[in-house]
This record gives C-alpha cells, sequence and structure tokens, in this order.
C-alpha cells in the first residue's frame, strides 16, 4: 500500500486539509442554483465587503477578493510598486523562501532583512532604508517600495501593537507603502495576550489580506485597500495575472459567512485552544519546543527515530527543517476542523515514541 492509500489517523500537516467550514458548504449550498454576476460584482461580495469594512472600522476601506495567498501576494506587490522598486521582506518571509520566485518573476526583487523569530525589526527596517538613501549610487540600485510582513509570520509568531507603529512609522517616514500578509490572520487575532486587533491593522497598514484558504474557507483571500490607494485597474490587472475568478459570488458568499456572528474569530479560537493544549502536552513529554508560538503552528524538534514511529502509528506533520543528521523540525498544524482526541492521542504517542 502507497503511502497516499494509507487511512492516516491523525493529519496535522497544515490548515487546509479539509474542505470548507461546515456554515459557509451550507451557505454556497443554499445558493447554487441562483444566477449572480461575475468577477465580483455580486450582492454577496458588496456585503462581505461592507463586513469587512466594519470588522476593520475603516468605512473607506477598497476590498477585493482573490483566490489564494500566493496569487495575492504576487498581485498586489507589482501593482503597488513602480518598476524600479522592490519589497523589503524578513529572510524567512514567505514571499522570499516559499513562493517559487513568484515576485521576482514579476520584475521586483525581494529585499532581505534579518529575522527574529521570523519578524523584522523596525530600527533595522530604518538602517537599511536610511543607508539606501544615503548611497550616492542609489539611482543605480532597487528602490525600496513596499514592506512586507506577515502575522502571524512563517514560525507562527506575532507582532505586538507597538512593532506594527514602529514599523509603520519607518514606512510611511520614507513613503513606503505597509503590506500585511495575513494568511493565518484568524490565528493572529485570537491568540492569547495579543493586543493587535483587526482594526490596528487597518490603521498602521497600506493594504493587507484577510486569510480564509487557511482559515476555515473553501478557498480565497479579501485584499483590504485602507488610504484609498488600490491601484488603478486593479481588477484589470488582477486579470492580467490570470488571478480573476469568474464566479467571484463563491468568494463572496464565503466571507460574508466568516463575517457573520463572528465565525471568523471562532474558527481562529478554536484552533488556538488546541495548539495550546499540544504545546503543554509536549512540554508534559520534556519535549523543547523549537520556537515559542502563540497560533495554531507549533514546531518541535524530533530525533529522526521519533519521527518514523509517528508516520508508523498514522501521524502526518510538516517538515520544516533539517538541525542536525538524526534530528529534524517539525510542524504540527490545528485548524477549525481539528479535534480534541486527536491533539489528546498525538500527545501520547509522542510520549511512547520518545
Amino acid at each position: 500500500m502507497s503511502s497516499s492509500e494509507k487511512n492516516y489517523s491523525i493529519i496535522l500537516q497544515n490548515d487546509y486539509s479539509e474542505g470548507t467550514h461546515p456554515e459557509i458548504l451550507k451557505r454556497i449550498a443554499d445558493i447554487n442554483l441562483e444566477q449572480n454576476s461575475g468577477y465580483g460584482s455580486d450582492p454577496y461580495c458588496a456585503s462581505a465587503a461592507e463586513k469587512i469594512r466594519k470588522a476593520c472600522a475603516c468605512p473607506d476601506a477598497e476590498i477585493f477578493f482573490l483566490v489564494g495567498g500566493t496569487q495575492t501576494n504576487q498581485v498586489v506587490i507589482d501593482t503597488a510598486l513602480a518598476p524600479y522598486e522592490g519589497v523589503v521582506a524578513a529572510q524567512t518571509g514567505h514571499v522570499n523562501c516559499h513562493e517559487a520566485g513568484a515576485i521576482e518573476f514579476t520584475g521586483h526583487k525581494v529585499m532581505e532583512l534579518p529575522q527574529h523569530e521570523g519578524k523584522i525589526s523596525a530600527a533595522e527596517l530604518k538602517k537599511f532604508v536610511d543607508r539606501f538613501w544615503q548611497d550616492g549610487n542609489h539611482e543605480h540600485m532597487v528602490f525600496p517600495g513596499m514592506v512586507y510582513i506577515s502575522h502571524p509570520t512563517e514560525y507562527g509568531t506575532l507582532y505586538s501593537k507597538q512593532e506594527l507603529e514602529d514599523i509603520s512609522d519607518v514606512c510611511h517616514e520614507f513613503h513606503m507603502s505597509l503590506y500585511l500578509d495575513g494568511a493565518r490572520l484568524a490565528y493572529g487575532l485570537t491568540a492569547e495576550g495579543t493586543d493587535v486587533t483587526m482594526e490596528d491593522i487597518a490603521r498602521l497598514c497600506d493594504v493587507f489580506y484577510i486569510g480564509g484558504t487557511k482559515c476555515g474557507a473553501l478557498f480565497g483571500e479579501a485584499v483590504v485597500f485602507t488610504k484609498q490607494n488600490m491601484p488603478k485597474h486593479f481588477l484589470t490587472r488582477v486579470k492580467q495575472h490570470g488571478a480573476l475568478l469568474a464566479k467571484g459570488h463563491i468568494l463572496g458568499i464565503q466571507f460574508d459567512t466568516l463575517f457573520t456572528d463572528g465565525l471568523y474569530y471562532k474558527i481562529g479560537r478554536h484552533a488556538i485552544s488546541l495548539a495550546r493544549l499540544l504545546q503543554q502536552g509536549m512540554k508534559e513529554a520534556g519535549l523543547k519546543l523549537f520556537i515559542n508560538s502563540p497560533t495554531n503552528q507549533q514546531f518541535v524538534e524530533l530525533p529522526d527515530r521519533t519521527l518514523k514511529k509517528l508516520t508508523e502509528r498514522g501521524v502526518v506533520y510538516s517538515f520544516w527543517e533539517k538541525n542536525s543528521p538524526d534530528r529534524t523540525v517539525v510542524r504540527f498544524v490545528t485548524s477549525w476542523a481539528t479535534k480534541e482526541e486527536s491533539i489528546r492521542s498525538l500527545i501520547q504517542i509522542l510520549k511512547e515514541a520518545l
């Protein structure tokens, strides 16, 4: 039997393995036979956009629904930058590491900053941009036109409100736009101890997106331009990138559902509570976390012999990095669909496999 045919019992590989939250599936089924206009010009997209504006406390926000994270990052960065500009990101930023050069494919350079548990610092950003403008040859260089951050980061870590304010101040001082990748935003907003709200993000960022694909939707991301700064003819530019969905109402109905009765936040809190249960169980088992993530991604370094036992017991995780010849950092991810019994079973299996 091949690995693809195995009936795995515990799958914590990512937060988009399942289809979609049942409430979203029901809403899609309810409108299945309706005829709607295309490309986001339908009433469901309009309703979802209005609910998002209220959630952001940003009545002038311009909102567009796209199908996935990489498409969103590529379209937003390419359309917001001049041809001679690049985007500044953490060395570990998603656009720099895990998007197959999608940004560079558009002709824009990703300009690296050091990462600190996945985050960049305002002081290092300011030093980087200062150095560019003080260089007498900067007209021969790629101009820093945008700063990209993600919240949560690739390591599941979070910015504080003060950190976001400091980065935003540097961006505005040098007339760069601040773009926040919110692929897993639901988990960032509901993490214990965070002081960052959706309103804060809308106030401090020039553009950000609210992740759906990894936060309970079948697919889709909601891009929010907060300063009446949506690029001119944005729909046309999206289409040029091959990222325009004809059945836009399927995106709209999903986000309309996510922002009805707080579903987006309920999904986040569910995943966070189970991630915390897993984190506590790993600590009780004597395991040292690779990084202290307060969100739904949990990273741990395990002996390869232990990982082999986990696989034999039907546990599916995701590879993160190789730290030594016989030890590997792996990631466990919770979602709206994760069950408490799965987490408790995993903890027990981990204890037995060590």
